[in-house]
This record gives C-alpha cells, structure tokens and sequence, in this order.
C-alpha cells in the first residue's frame, strides 16, 4: 500500500474510530465486508445490516447519518500533530504486533510520546486504586528492579499501585508507558499531572478513545486488554476478589502471559484476588529475579547475604535487618529476634533508617523500607 493510499485509508478509519457506537471488531469488519475504508464511506448502512455487521435498522440508520460528520473529522484528524498526537493503527507499521494476537485489537491508537519497544522486554504492573503501604512499596520497588535492568513498565495511571509502578520505573531511570481509560490530552486522576508529565520524558501515553474523551467507568476494563497485550508479563500486586487488575490478568491468561501475582494474608479483602490467581495457577511473585527469569534477562545473580555485603552493613546490622518485614514490628521483638539489648537494637535501627533501609512508622515499630537491593 502506498503512502498515499495509507493516508486517504486513515482519513475514513478515523472517521470510523470515532463513532461511539461502533466497537473495534464492527470496525475491522466493516472495512473487510467494503474491501477498505474508504469504500466503507460509499456502503449503505442498510447492506451492512443485511451482511449481519450493523445488527439493527436503528445502527444501520446512525452508520448513514454519521457519514456527514467525515468533513469535520477529518480536520480534526490533520489537526492531530498540532497537538503533539498521533493515530496509529493497524495499517502503520509502528503498531504494536502483540496487539494483533488480540480479537478486539484497538482499530486506531491515540499516542502522545511512543510505545513500548517490542524488542526489549516489557511488564505490566497493576493492582489495586485504594493499596496497603505494603503493596504501594512493593510495587514501586519491583517496577525500579524490573526497570533498572531494561525492563519497559506499562501501566494505567491509576491512583494506587498503578502509580507507584510508574514512579518506580522512573526512579531507576528506566522508561513506562500509560494506557488510559480517556483521551490522551485528559489527566485522570487530576492529580497525577506531573507524574504524566513525567512519563512522556521516558516513554508514552496511549489511549484507543479519541482526545476530548472523558473517563467513564466502563472503559478501564476495557482498556486492561491492552495493558497486558503490550506486555510480555503481568503482575498483579494487590487486587480485590472483583477488580480490573483480575481483568488485565484474564485477559494477559487468553493472550499467553506469564501471569504473577504477590501474595497477601488471609482474609485481607486486597488480597483475596491475588491469593485466587495463585490458586488458580499464576506465578506467587517473590522476587524481581523470578520474573526476570522468566522474561530470558540476564543479570548478575546474588545471594541475599552478599548484596547486604555491598551496601555495606556491619554484622549486627545484618543482624537486626533481617529481622524487619513489610508489616511493622515492634523495637523489643527486633531485638529479642535479633539476639540483642533494646538499646543496641534501636542504635542499629536509627543507623539502617539513616542510610534508608529501615522506617520507622510510628512510636517504636519499625517496617523495611523499599530501598532497591543494588
């Protein structure tokens, strides 16, 4: 196809994108029924109802009445880079393939920034908007892991883990990618305006609404199936027993995904979902390691004494290091674990929390913090 040709192609599709009651599937079928899209324009809507595409006189009537909008679309789809955005689709060669693996693939993708690069490794990183502290640290710590050792993190820009995955991966300096649930000149949630900012620096946002597309509520499930199609592993940090991030990881399943999820306790409503894909047969994510693992990524493998080694602890350092989990812990069970007085245990604690790898969170309990193990 040439140049030309593409471009008169991505006028129509454009116009068809933006229909709201057309679905991605209507769409490809549409053009594969009219042999292009352009010849899409000139095929009454009452045929595609006959050939089963459009199912009601009511769609086949809205199909002919949305033909009087292609003018005005089409400058809008010119207008497009003026706003630094750009329409891919299926036709560009820059379009993501393992998108294609998918039977609703996005017709046209809004991008502002690029895409992931489908030559290096990527992972999405999702979970739940209202997260632990736990699953917050976690999230953020394994998205620096995973990026710092060239890892793309893909992720939504939610509120919650999606978030702290973002500022993970560019914390170690590493690139991630946003997929929205509204057009791609809207921040949603407001809030995270600079940390979008942020992202377009080292990666992209990408959206199949149109620009000027508000978030609705059913558009995030929807936009999960792309999250984890642009991503070669999923991992679910925190989730409810009904969540989009269970979403993302069915549809990551039916796409052939290596699926992780982090373990939780018992009976804690944030990890009830990721206990279930654990029972169902993900992957229990320990260790930024295992996924690496997984992906085929090199890298220089550690024991856990010998990276403490580097960072240089002290051997009572080591000591009362080990004792501290991700859940708080009081400074006299520290020390009794550790095998030492409480005065030593909190001297060594004030020294591990300086040098950034201990928190204290609140009277004398005390929690790991989530500095990268380097």
């Amino acid at each position: 196809m040439g140049d030309a040709v593409k471009e008169r192609e991505k006028e129509f599709l454009f116009w068809l994108c933006q229909a709201p009651w057309l679905g991605a599937v209507s769409i490809r079928r549409i053009g594969e029924l009219a042999g292009g899209f352009e010849k899409a324009y000139y095929i009454e809507g009452k045929e595609l109802r006959e050939r089963g595409v459009l199912g009601t006189s009511e769609r086949a009537a809205r199909y002919e009445a949305w033909k009087q909008e292609f003018t005005r679309l089409r400058e809008n789809y010119y207008g497009l880079s003026d706003r630094g955005i750009r329409f891919i689709t299926p036709l560009d060669s820059e379009y993501p393939k393992g998108l294609l693996h998918i039977y609703d693939y996005p017709m046209g993708l809004y991008v502002r920034g690029c895409f992931p690069n489908g030559k290096r490794p990527r992972a999405a990183v999702v979970g739940a908007r209202a997260c632990s502290s736990y699953g917050a640290r976690t999230a953020r710590r394994m998205a620096a892991e995973l990026a710092q050792k060239g890892v793309q993190i893909i992720s939504g820009l939610a509120l919650g883990i999606d978030g702290e995955a973002h500022r993970g991966a560019l914390e170690a300096g590493g690139e991630t990618y946003a997929v929205l649930g509204c057009g791609v000149d809207i921040c949603y949630p407001k809030s995270h305006a600079g940390l979008l900012e942020r992202i377009l620096e080292k990666g992209g946002v990408l959206s199949e609404y149109p620009p000027g597309q508000q978030p609705l509520a059913w558009h995030f499930p929807v936009r999960n199936r792309i999250i984890s199609g642009l991503s070669d592993a999923v991992l679910v940090m925190e989730a409810r027993e009904k969540s989009g991030s269970l979403i993302t990881a069915e549809a990551g399943l039916e796409q052939g995904k290596e699926i992780f999820a982090l373990p939780g306790r018992i009976g804690d409503p944030l990890s009830q979902g990721c206990n279930r894909l654990i029972q169902e047969g993900a992957n229990l994510l320990s260790s930024a390691e295992q996924v690496l693992d997984s992906m085929g990524v090199f890298y220089e493998k550690t024991n856990f004494a010998d990276g403490k080694d580097r960072k240089g602890l002290a051997k009572i350092e080591k000591m009362v290091y080990s004792c501290l989990d991700s859940e708080p812990r009081h400074l006299e069970e520290i020390a009794r674990a550790a095998g030492l007085s409480v005065s030593q245990a909190m001297s060594t604690l004030l020294e591990l929390e300086l040098a950034g790898y201990a928190v204290r969170t609140e009277g004398s309990y005390y929690e790991v913090s989530g500095k990268m193990f380097r």
